[in-house]
């Protein structure tokens, strides 16, 4: 079960949705909010959003990091070979085709055009919805977590999505544009909860990287989106939660919102690997974040009663 599908996704998926014509109840006051504001800092990457059929593949570009640096990071440095791949086929209007030939070739300044794109897209559809959305992944995380406690993986994957995504043992049944068998011969299948995705259910497979696993996403909004903008910061709010906690692990409490690893926590707050694994240690120990494996690191994110504290900032003293 991963936590995000990455913040690179989230915000690709958001500009599919605003493509969208269906009326989605849930993304309505998001639309309302967003459309139109579009400009020539996020051109780079709308123009990417083909007419029809599948859209770019930012997660294979990208990465399923929640950091958004670590994503334009993993960006900037991807093999040509692999921007090529997954720029062919893919159906754009006539006049963007120069563009996306330019990033598709791996052009440097086409890429950090690009990549600054991203970021623009991120502060506009995304960042300032991410509170709620936030909410809504750890939510779904725990539900997870509760169904393999009370009855397993089988319970699990019984519950998820149904109609539309059937468990037979051993098979598990997932919507795709065509019929195709998927043995997965040990990699395991990633559940992946998204906020911003235009399906409610999607199988993402890719037939020639048979080292990574398939991935199955999953909606976790449940009630309309909503964002009030980036807040202003609650000068007293901040104190309270840092004399609760102490400046750097309040800080730290603050960086795990987003999703991280160690060496991130320890970059972001300026210490050494091995204070930001102890921070995170504290922090976890009093069920204020969880760490979970990926790879050779460890992902730290905020629990619901994190959230509920950084919200409140610690308000009520004695």
């Amino acid at each position: 079960m991963a936590a995000t599908i990455g913040v690179a996704a989230e915000v690709y998926y958001s500009l599919e949705l605003l493509r969208e014509n269906r009326e989605l109840p849930h993304f309505r006051s998001w639309r309302s909010a967003v459309a139109g504001r579009m400009g020539a800092d996020t051109r780079p990457l709308t123009s990417l959003v083909p007419v029809r059929g599948p859209g770019l593949d930012l997660l294979a570009l990208m990465g399923d990091v929640p950091s958004l640096d670590h994503a334009v990071d993993n960006l900037l440095h991807a093999p040509v070979s692999r921007l090529r791949r997954e720029f062919e086929g893919l159906d754009f209007h006539p006049g963007h085709l120069p563009w996306a030939r330019r990033v598709s070739e791996g052009d440097r300044d086409a890429r950090r055009e690009l990549a600054e794109a991203v970021r623009a897209c991120h502060r506009l559809t995304v960042e300032p919805y991410w509170d709620r959305g936030r909410s809504e992944l750890v939510a779904l995380s725990t539900r997870c977590a509760n169904l393999v406690l009370e009855g397993g993986i089988d319970l699990l994957l019984r519950s998820i999505c149904a109609p539309l995504v059937r468990w037979r043992p051993p098979v598990l049944e997932a919507p795709y544009p065509r019929r195709v068998e998927v043995r997965l011969q040990g990699r395991g299948l990633i559940i992946t909860p998204t906020i911003f995705a235009k399906r409610p259910v999607s199988f993402l497979w890719d037939p020639l990287d048979t080292a990574q696993p398939p991935r199955l996403t999953v909606p976790a909004l449940r009630r309309p989106l909503t964002g009030t903008g980036p807040a202003e910061g609650d000068g007293s709010a901040v104190r309270n939660l840092e004399s609760l906690l102490g400046r750097t692990r309040a800080a730290a409490l603050h960086v795990t919102a987003e999703g991280c690893t160690t060496s991130e926590l320890a970059r972001r707050l300026n210490v050494t690997a091995a204070a930001a694994s102890q921070h995170a240690t504290v922090l976890r120990n009093t069920d204020l974040i969880t760490t979970s494996r990926r790879g050779g690191s460890v992902l730290h994110l905020i629990t619901p009663l994190g959230l509920a504290l950084l919200r409140t900032g610690a308000l009520t003293e004695p």
